[in-house]
Formats: structure tokens, sequence, C-alpha cells
């Protein structure tokens, strides 16, 4: 039976750099995919484009990958499938282009254009989309004027066309981050749009993989059983034809891959587990089977899959303010009470200035800050990383906050410190606003 070996050498934008490079190395793969956009993503990208139009808005780590790894990405043949051209993959496929140039290589590098309707976004509004929010139903007319960036989750088809078209590098936009492990799938096994239990299958494979190390013992709940994650090997799906498949990491590298990490890599961000909304497919994930097939390796078969919906998913950045946030480290004895008294002088002189914030925020790192009472507090503790956030539409507001911390250290409780960084900086608050679009308002193609 026909496989083929897809690897993930990185699940978010500032992933482990040397990951890829290992994969490509050690991995013996035939496709390598990288995903490196979060939802927020696009708006830092679209921001970085706007800035510098010629070099911005892509992810630049990428680029540097590429030059590293060329000579044996292509002497190898492997094929490379990335969102990494954002909101700018022109200059992106540029940059490409001028490091095969500069060591005399052919490279042929593809572009997937349609994600992307930042421009569009009024056009479609006249033309009968309502944009709502996907969880609140609230009208985008609420956002629409803050709006930073707006793209499509596109399906795999025209990443699929771009290998068709014997492409060595596809940049992607915002297609599904399953779709990166689909795309090389449909056209490796000419596999249709109503191939539904196969294009399950390898979303069902895509998920697993999407977020690197996630799936071979990062993240683990179990982490203590893990050996060498200084080392850690990241995931390749090998993929069969009939669309079964097994999860596996290069020999010689650290983690652990069972059917408990991969597990708890299926969970993450699942929704209904009946039916996981996909671009290509609606797959149930209460259908498929995990077997150890060996050490390391973890086998999947009898995924379900039916068929899609006929409205894409939109993710809208939008600007909602401005917040920030800084920490002192407060010592013993008595850290705790030194540390509320500190909280509660500097909320006092805000509110002394009548100045008033949408949201405010008090932790005490070192004292349950992400569990709170779930977990036993200590009857006594040593120090209390003491920090304090605000957010305002007011950026006058937030800035006379980022004032208020460093006088604390000779006119507040003794013994506190930390803060060599200087004052807090104000950054502006980039917010997410899900929705749906109808599937026959987008065009994609494939530029090559």
């Amino acid at each position: 039976m026909n496989s083929i070996r897809i690897a993930n050498g990185q699940g978010f934008w500032g992933d482990n750099v040397d990951a890829p490079s290992k994969l490509i190395h050690y991995g013996d793969i035939d496709y390598l995919t990288l995903d490196y956009l979060a939802e927020v993503t696009m708006s830092i990208m679209q921001r970085q484009k706007i800035k510098n139009p010629e070099e911005g808005g892509y992810a630049t780590d990428f680029v540097k990958l590429i030059d590293s790894c060329i000579d044996e990405i292509l002497s190898n043949k492997i094929k490379i499938i990335a969102n990494a051209g954002g909101v700018n993959p022109h200059a992106c496929k540029k940059a490409l282009l001028e490091i095969a140039n500069k060591k005399k290589l052919t490279l042929k590098v593809a572009i997937i254009k349609g994600d992307d309707i930042y421009n569009d976004i009024d056009t479609f509004i006249d033309n009968g989309e309502k944009f709502s929010n996907l969880y609140t139903g609230e009208s985008v007319s609420l956002i629409r004027e803050h709006i930073t960036s707006a793209n499509v989750y596109i399906d795999s088809f025209s990443a699929a066309e771009a290998l068709a078209q014997g492409a060595d590098i596809v940049l992607c936009g915002r297609i599904s981050d399953p779709g990166l492990v689909v795309a090389p799938c449909i056209y490796e096994f000419g596999w249709s749009k109503s191939d539904f239990n196969k294009l399950a299958s390898a979303t069902v494979a895509g998920h697993i993989v999407e977020c690197g190390a996630q799936c071979t013992g990062g993240n683990f709940s179990k982490w203590m059983d893990v050996q060498n994650l200084e080392n850690i090997g990241y995931p390749i799906a090998s993929v069969n034809e009939d669309g079964t498949f097994q999860i596996s990491k290069p020999d010689n590298t650290g983690g652990l891959i069972n059917r408990f990490t991969v597990s708890e890599q299926i969970l993450y961000e699942l929704g209904d587990p009946k039916c996981y909304i996909s671009p290509d497919v609606c797959v149930d994930f209460t259908s498929f089977k995990l077997e150890e097939v060996s050490d390391n390796v973890v086998g999947v078969k009898g995924v379900k899959g039916y068929a899609p919906t006929d409205t894409y998913k939109v993710s809208f950045s939008y600007f909602n303010g401005y917040k920030a946030s800084g920490q002192l480290t407060v010592s013993a004895p008595n850290a705790l009470q030194k540390a509320k008294k500190s909280a509660e002088i500097i909320w006092k002189n805000l509110e002394a200035l009548n100045l008033k914030y949408d949201k405010t925020c008090t932790e005490f790192l070192g004292l349950s800050s992400c569990h709170q009472s779930l977990v036993i507090m200590p009857d006594y503790i040593n120090e209390i990383v003491l920090r304090l956030g605000v957010k305002s539409n007011a950026y006058k507001d937030v800035l006379r906050f980022t004032k208020e911390l460093a006088p604390l250290i000779t006119s507040g409780p003794p013994g506190i410190t930390g803060f060599s960084e200087g004052r807090p900086k104000v950054k502006e608050v980039v917010a997410y606003w899900p929705s749906l679009i109808n599937k026959n308002r987008i065009t994609t193609k494939v530029e090559i």
C-alpha cells in the first residue's frame, strides 16, 4: 500500500527553531509542514506589513530555515507546506527565491490566495454576510472600524493543486491547521472531495501533529515518565492510501509516543467530539481506535467522516484598547501581607486620581495564582511576585498606571525588589472575533 511520511516541525510562531532542521536531517520524510499561525498572529503580521510592506507580514523564521536547509530539502525532494506567508505571501516568496538565486538553485514556490478578505469586508457585508460573532451573536458593526485582519480558514484542495503543479514549497495563508497534512494526502492519493472517511482520517492525523511536540511527550500530564525532553522528537504521520496512519518520531530522540500522549493531543481544541468541523470534512472523533504498534509508534484506524458544512470559519482581529502589566518581588518576612498592602496602595492612588479601568488584575505569583482555591494554600510563604495589570480604551490612564509601581520600592513596605527592567510598557490590545462566511463567496487560487 502506498504511504507518505509527513512531519510537522512547528506548532506556533516561536516554537523550537531547531526542530524543522532535525526532521529534515533525520526524519526520512516526504513532506514537512510548519504551522506558524495562531488567531492573533495575523493581526501582528498585518501591523508588520503596514510598517514594512516589502519585508513585513510573514514568518521570518521560515526564511531563515529554508536558507539553512535548502540544499538538503531539494536533494532529498522534501516538499514543504507552511502557512508562513501570513498576510504578505508575495514578500515571503520573494525572500525565498532570493535565497535560491544566490545559491544558483531552482526553487518553485506556490502561493495560495483567497484567505485574506481584509480589503473585501465591506463588499461582503453589502452582499449579505452578517459576520456575527460565532459565540455571542453580536453584530460585527460593534468592531467594524477597529478590525485589523480578516482571514478565512480555507480548505486543503488548493494546496494539493499547488503540489500537482510541481511546487517545492507551498506558502499558505490561513489554511486550517490539519489541512497542512490533508493537502499532500489529496495530491499523493488522488482523493476527491467526497472521500469523507479518508479526508477525516488525514484531518485527525493533522490534528494530532499540528502542535508539534505536544503529541510526543511535551505538555503531557505524566511528564515525569518522559525521557530526554531536552532532545524531544517532533512528530511524523505516516499516512496510507486508505487513510489509516501511524504517529512516530525520529529515532534516537527524546519524548514519548503512546496512547496517552496522543489521546491528550486529540482532546486539544476538540469541541463536539462527534462533529469536529474542518473546511474539508466533519469528523467523528468517537469513531476511531488507537493502537500501540511498537515503542513510540501509535496507529490510528477506523476514522469516520461526513460532508463538510457550507460555511468557512473567519478569524477577525481588532483593536480593543490598551493594557499594561508590571510586577514586583516581595520578600519575607510577611511577604503575602506586604504584597497585599502594596497592591492596596497602588489601587488607592489610582482611585484618588479618579482613573477608571475596564479591567484590573491583581495576582500573587507563588501563591496559587494559576489554580487558586483548587489546591492547598501554604501556611507561610517566603516571597511573592506581585503582578498588577489594567486595561482601558484611554491610553493616558494606562500610561499613568505604569508610573505607580516603582515608587513602592522606597515608599511601600520593606523588602521589595525586582524592578530592574523599568516601567511597564503600554501595549495595544488585540481581540479575537470568530465568525462564518458562505463558502460560495470565497475563491482560492494557486500562484506559482
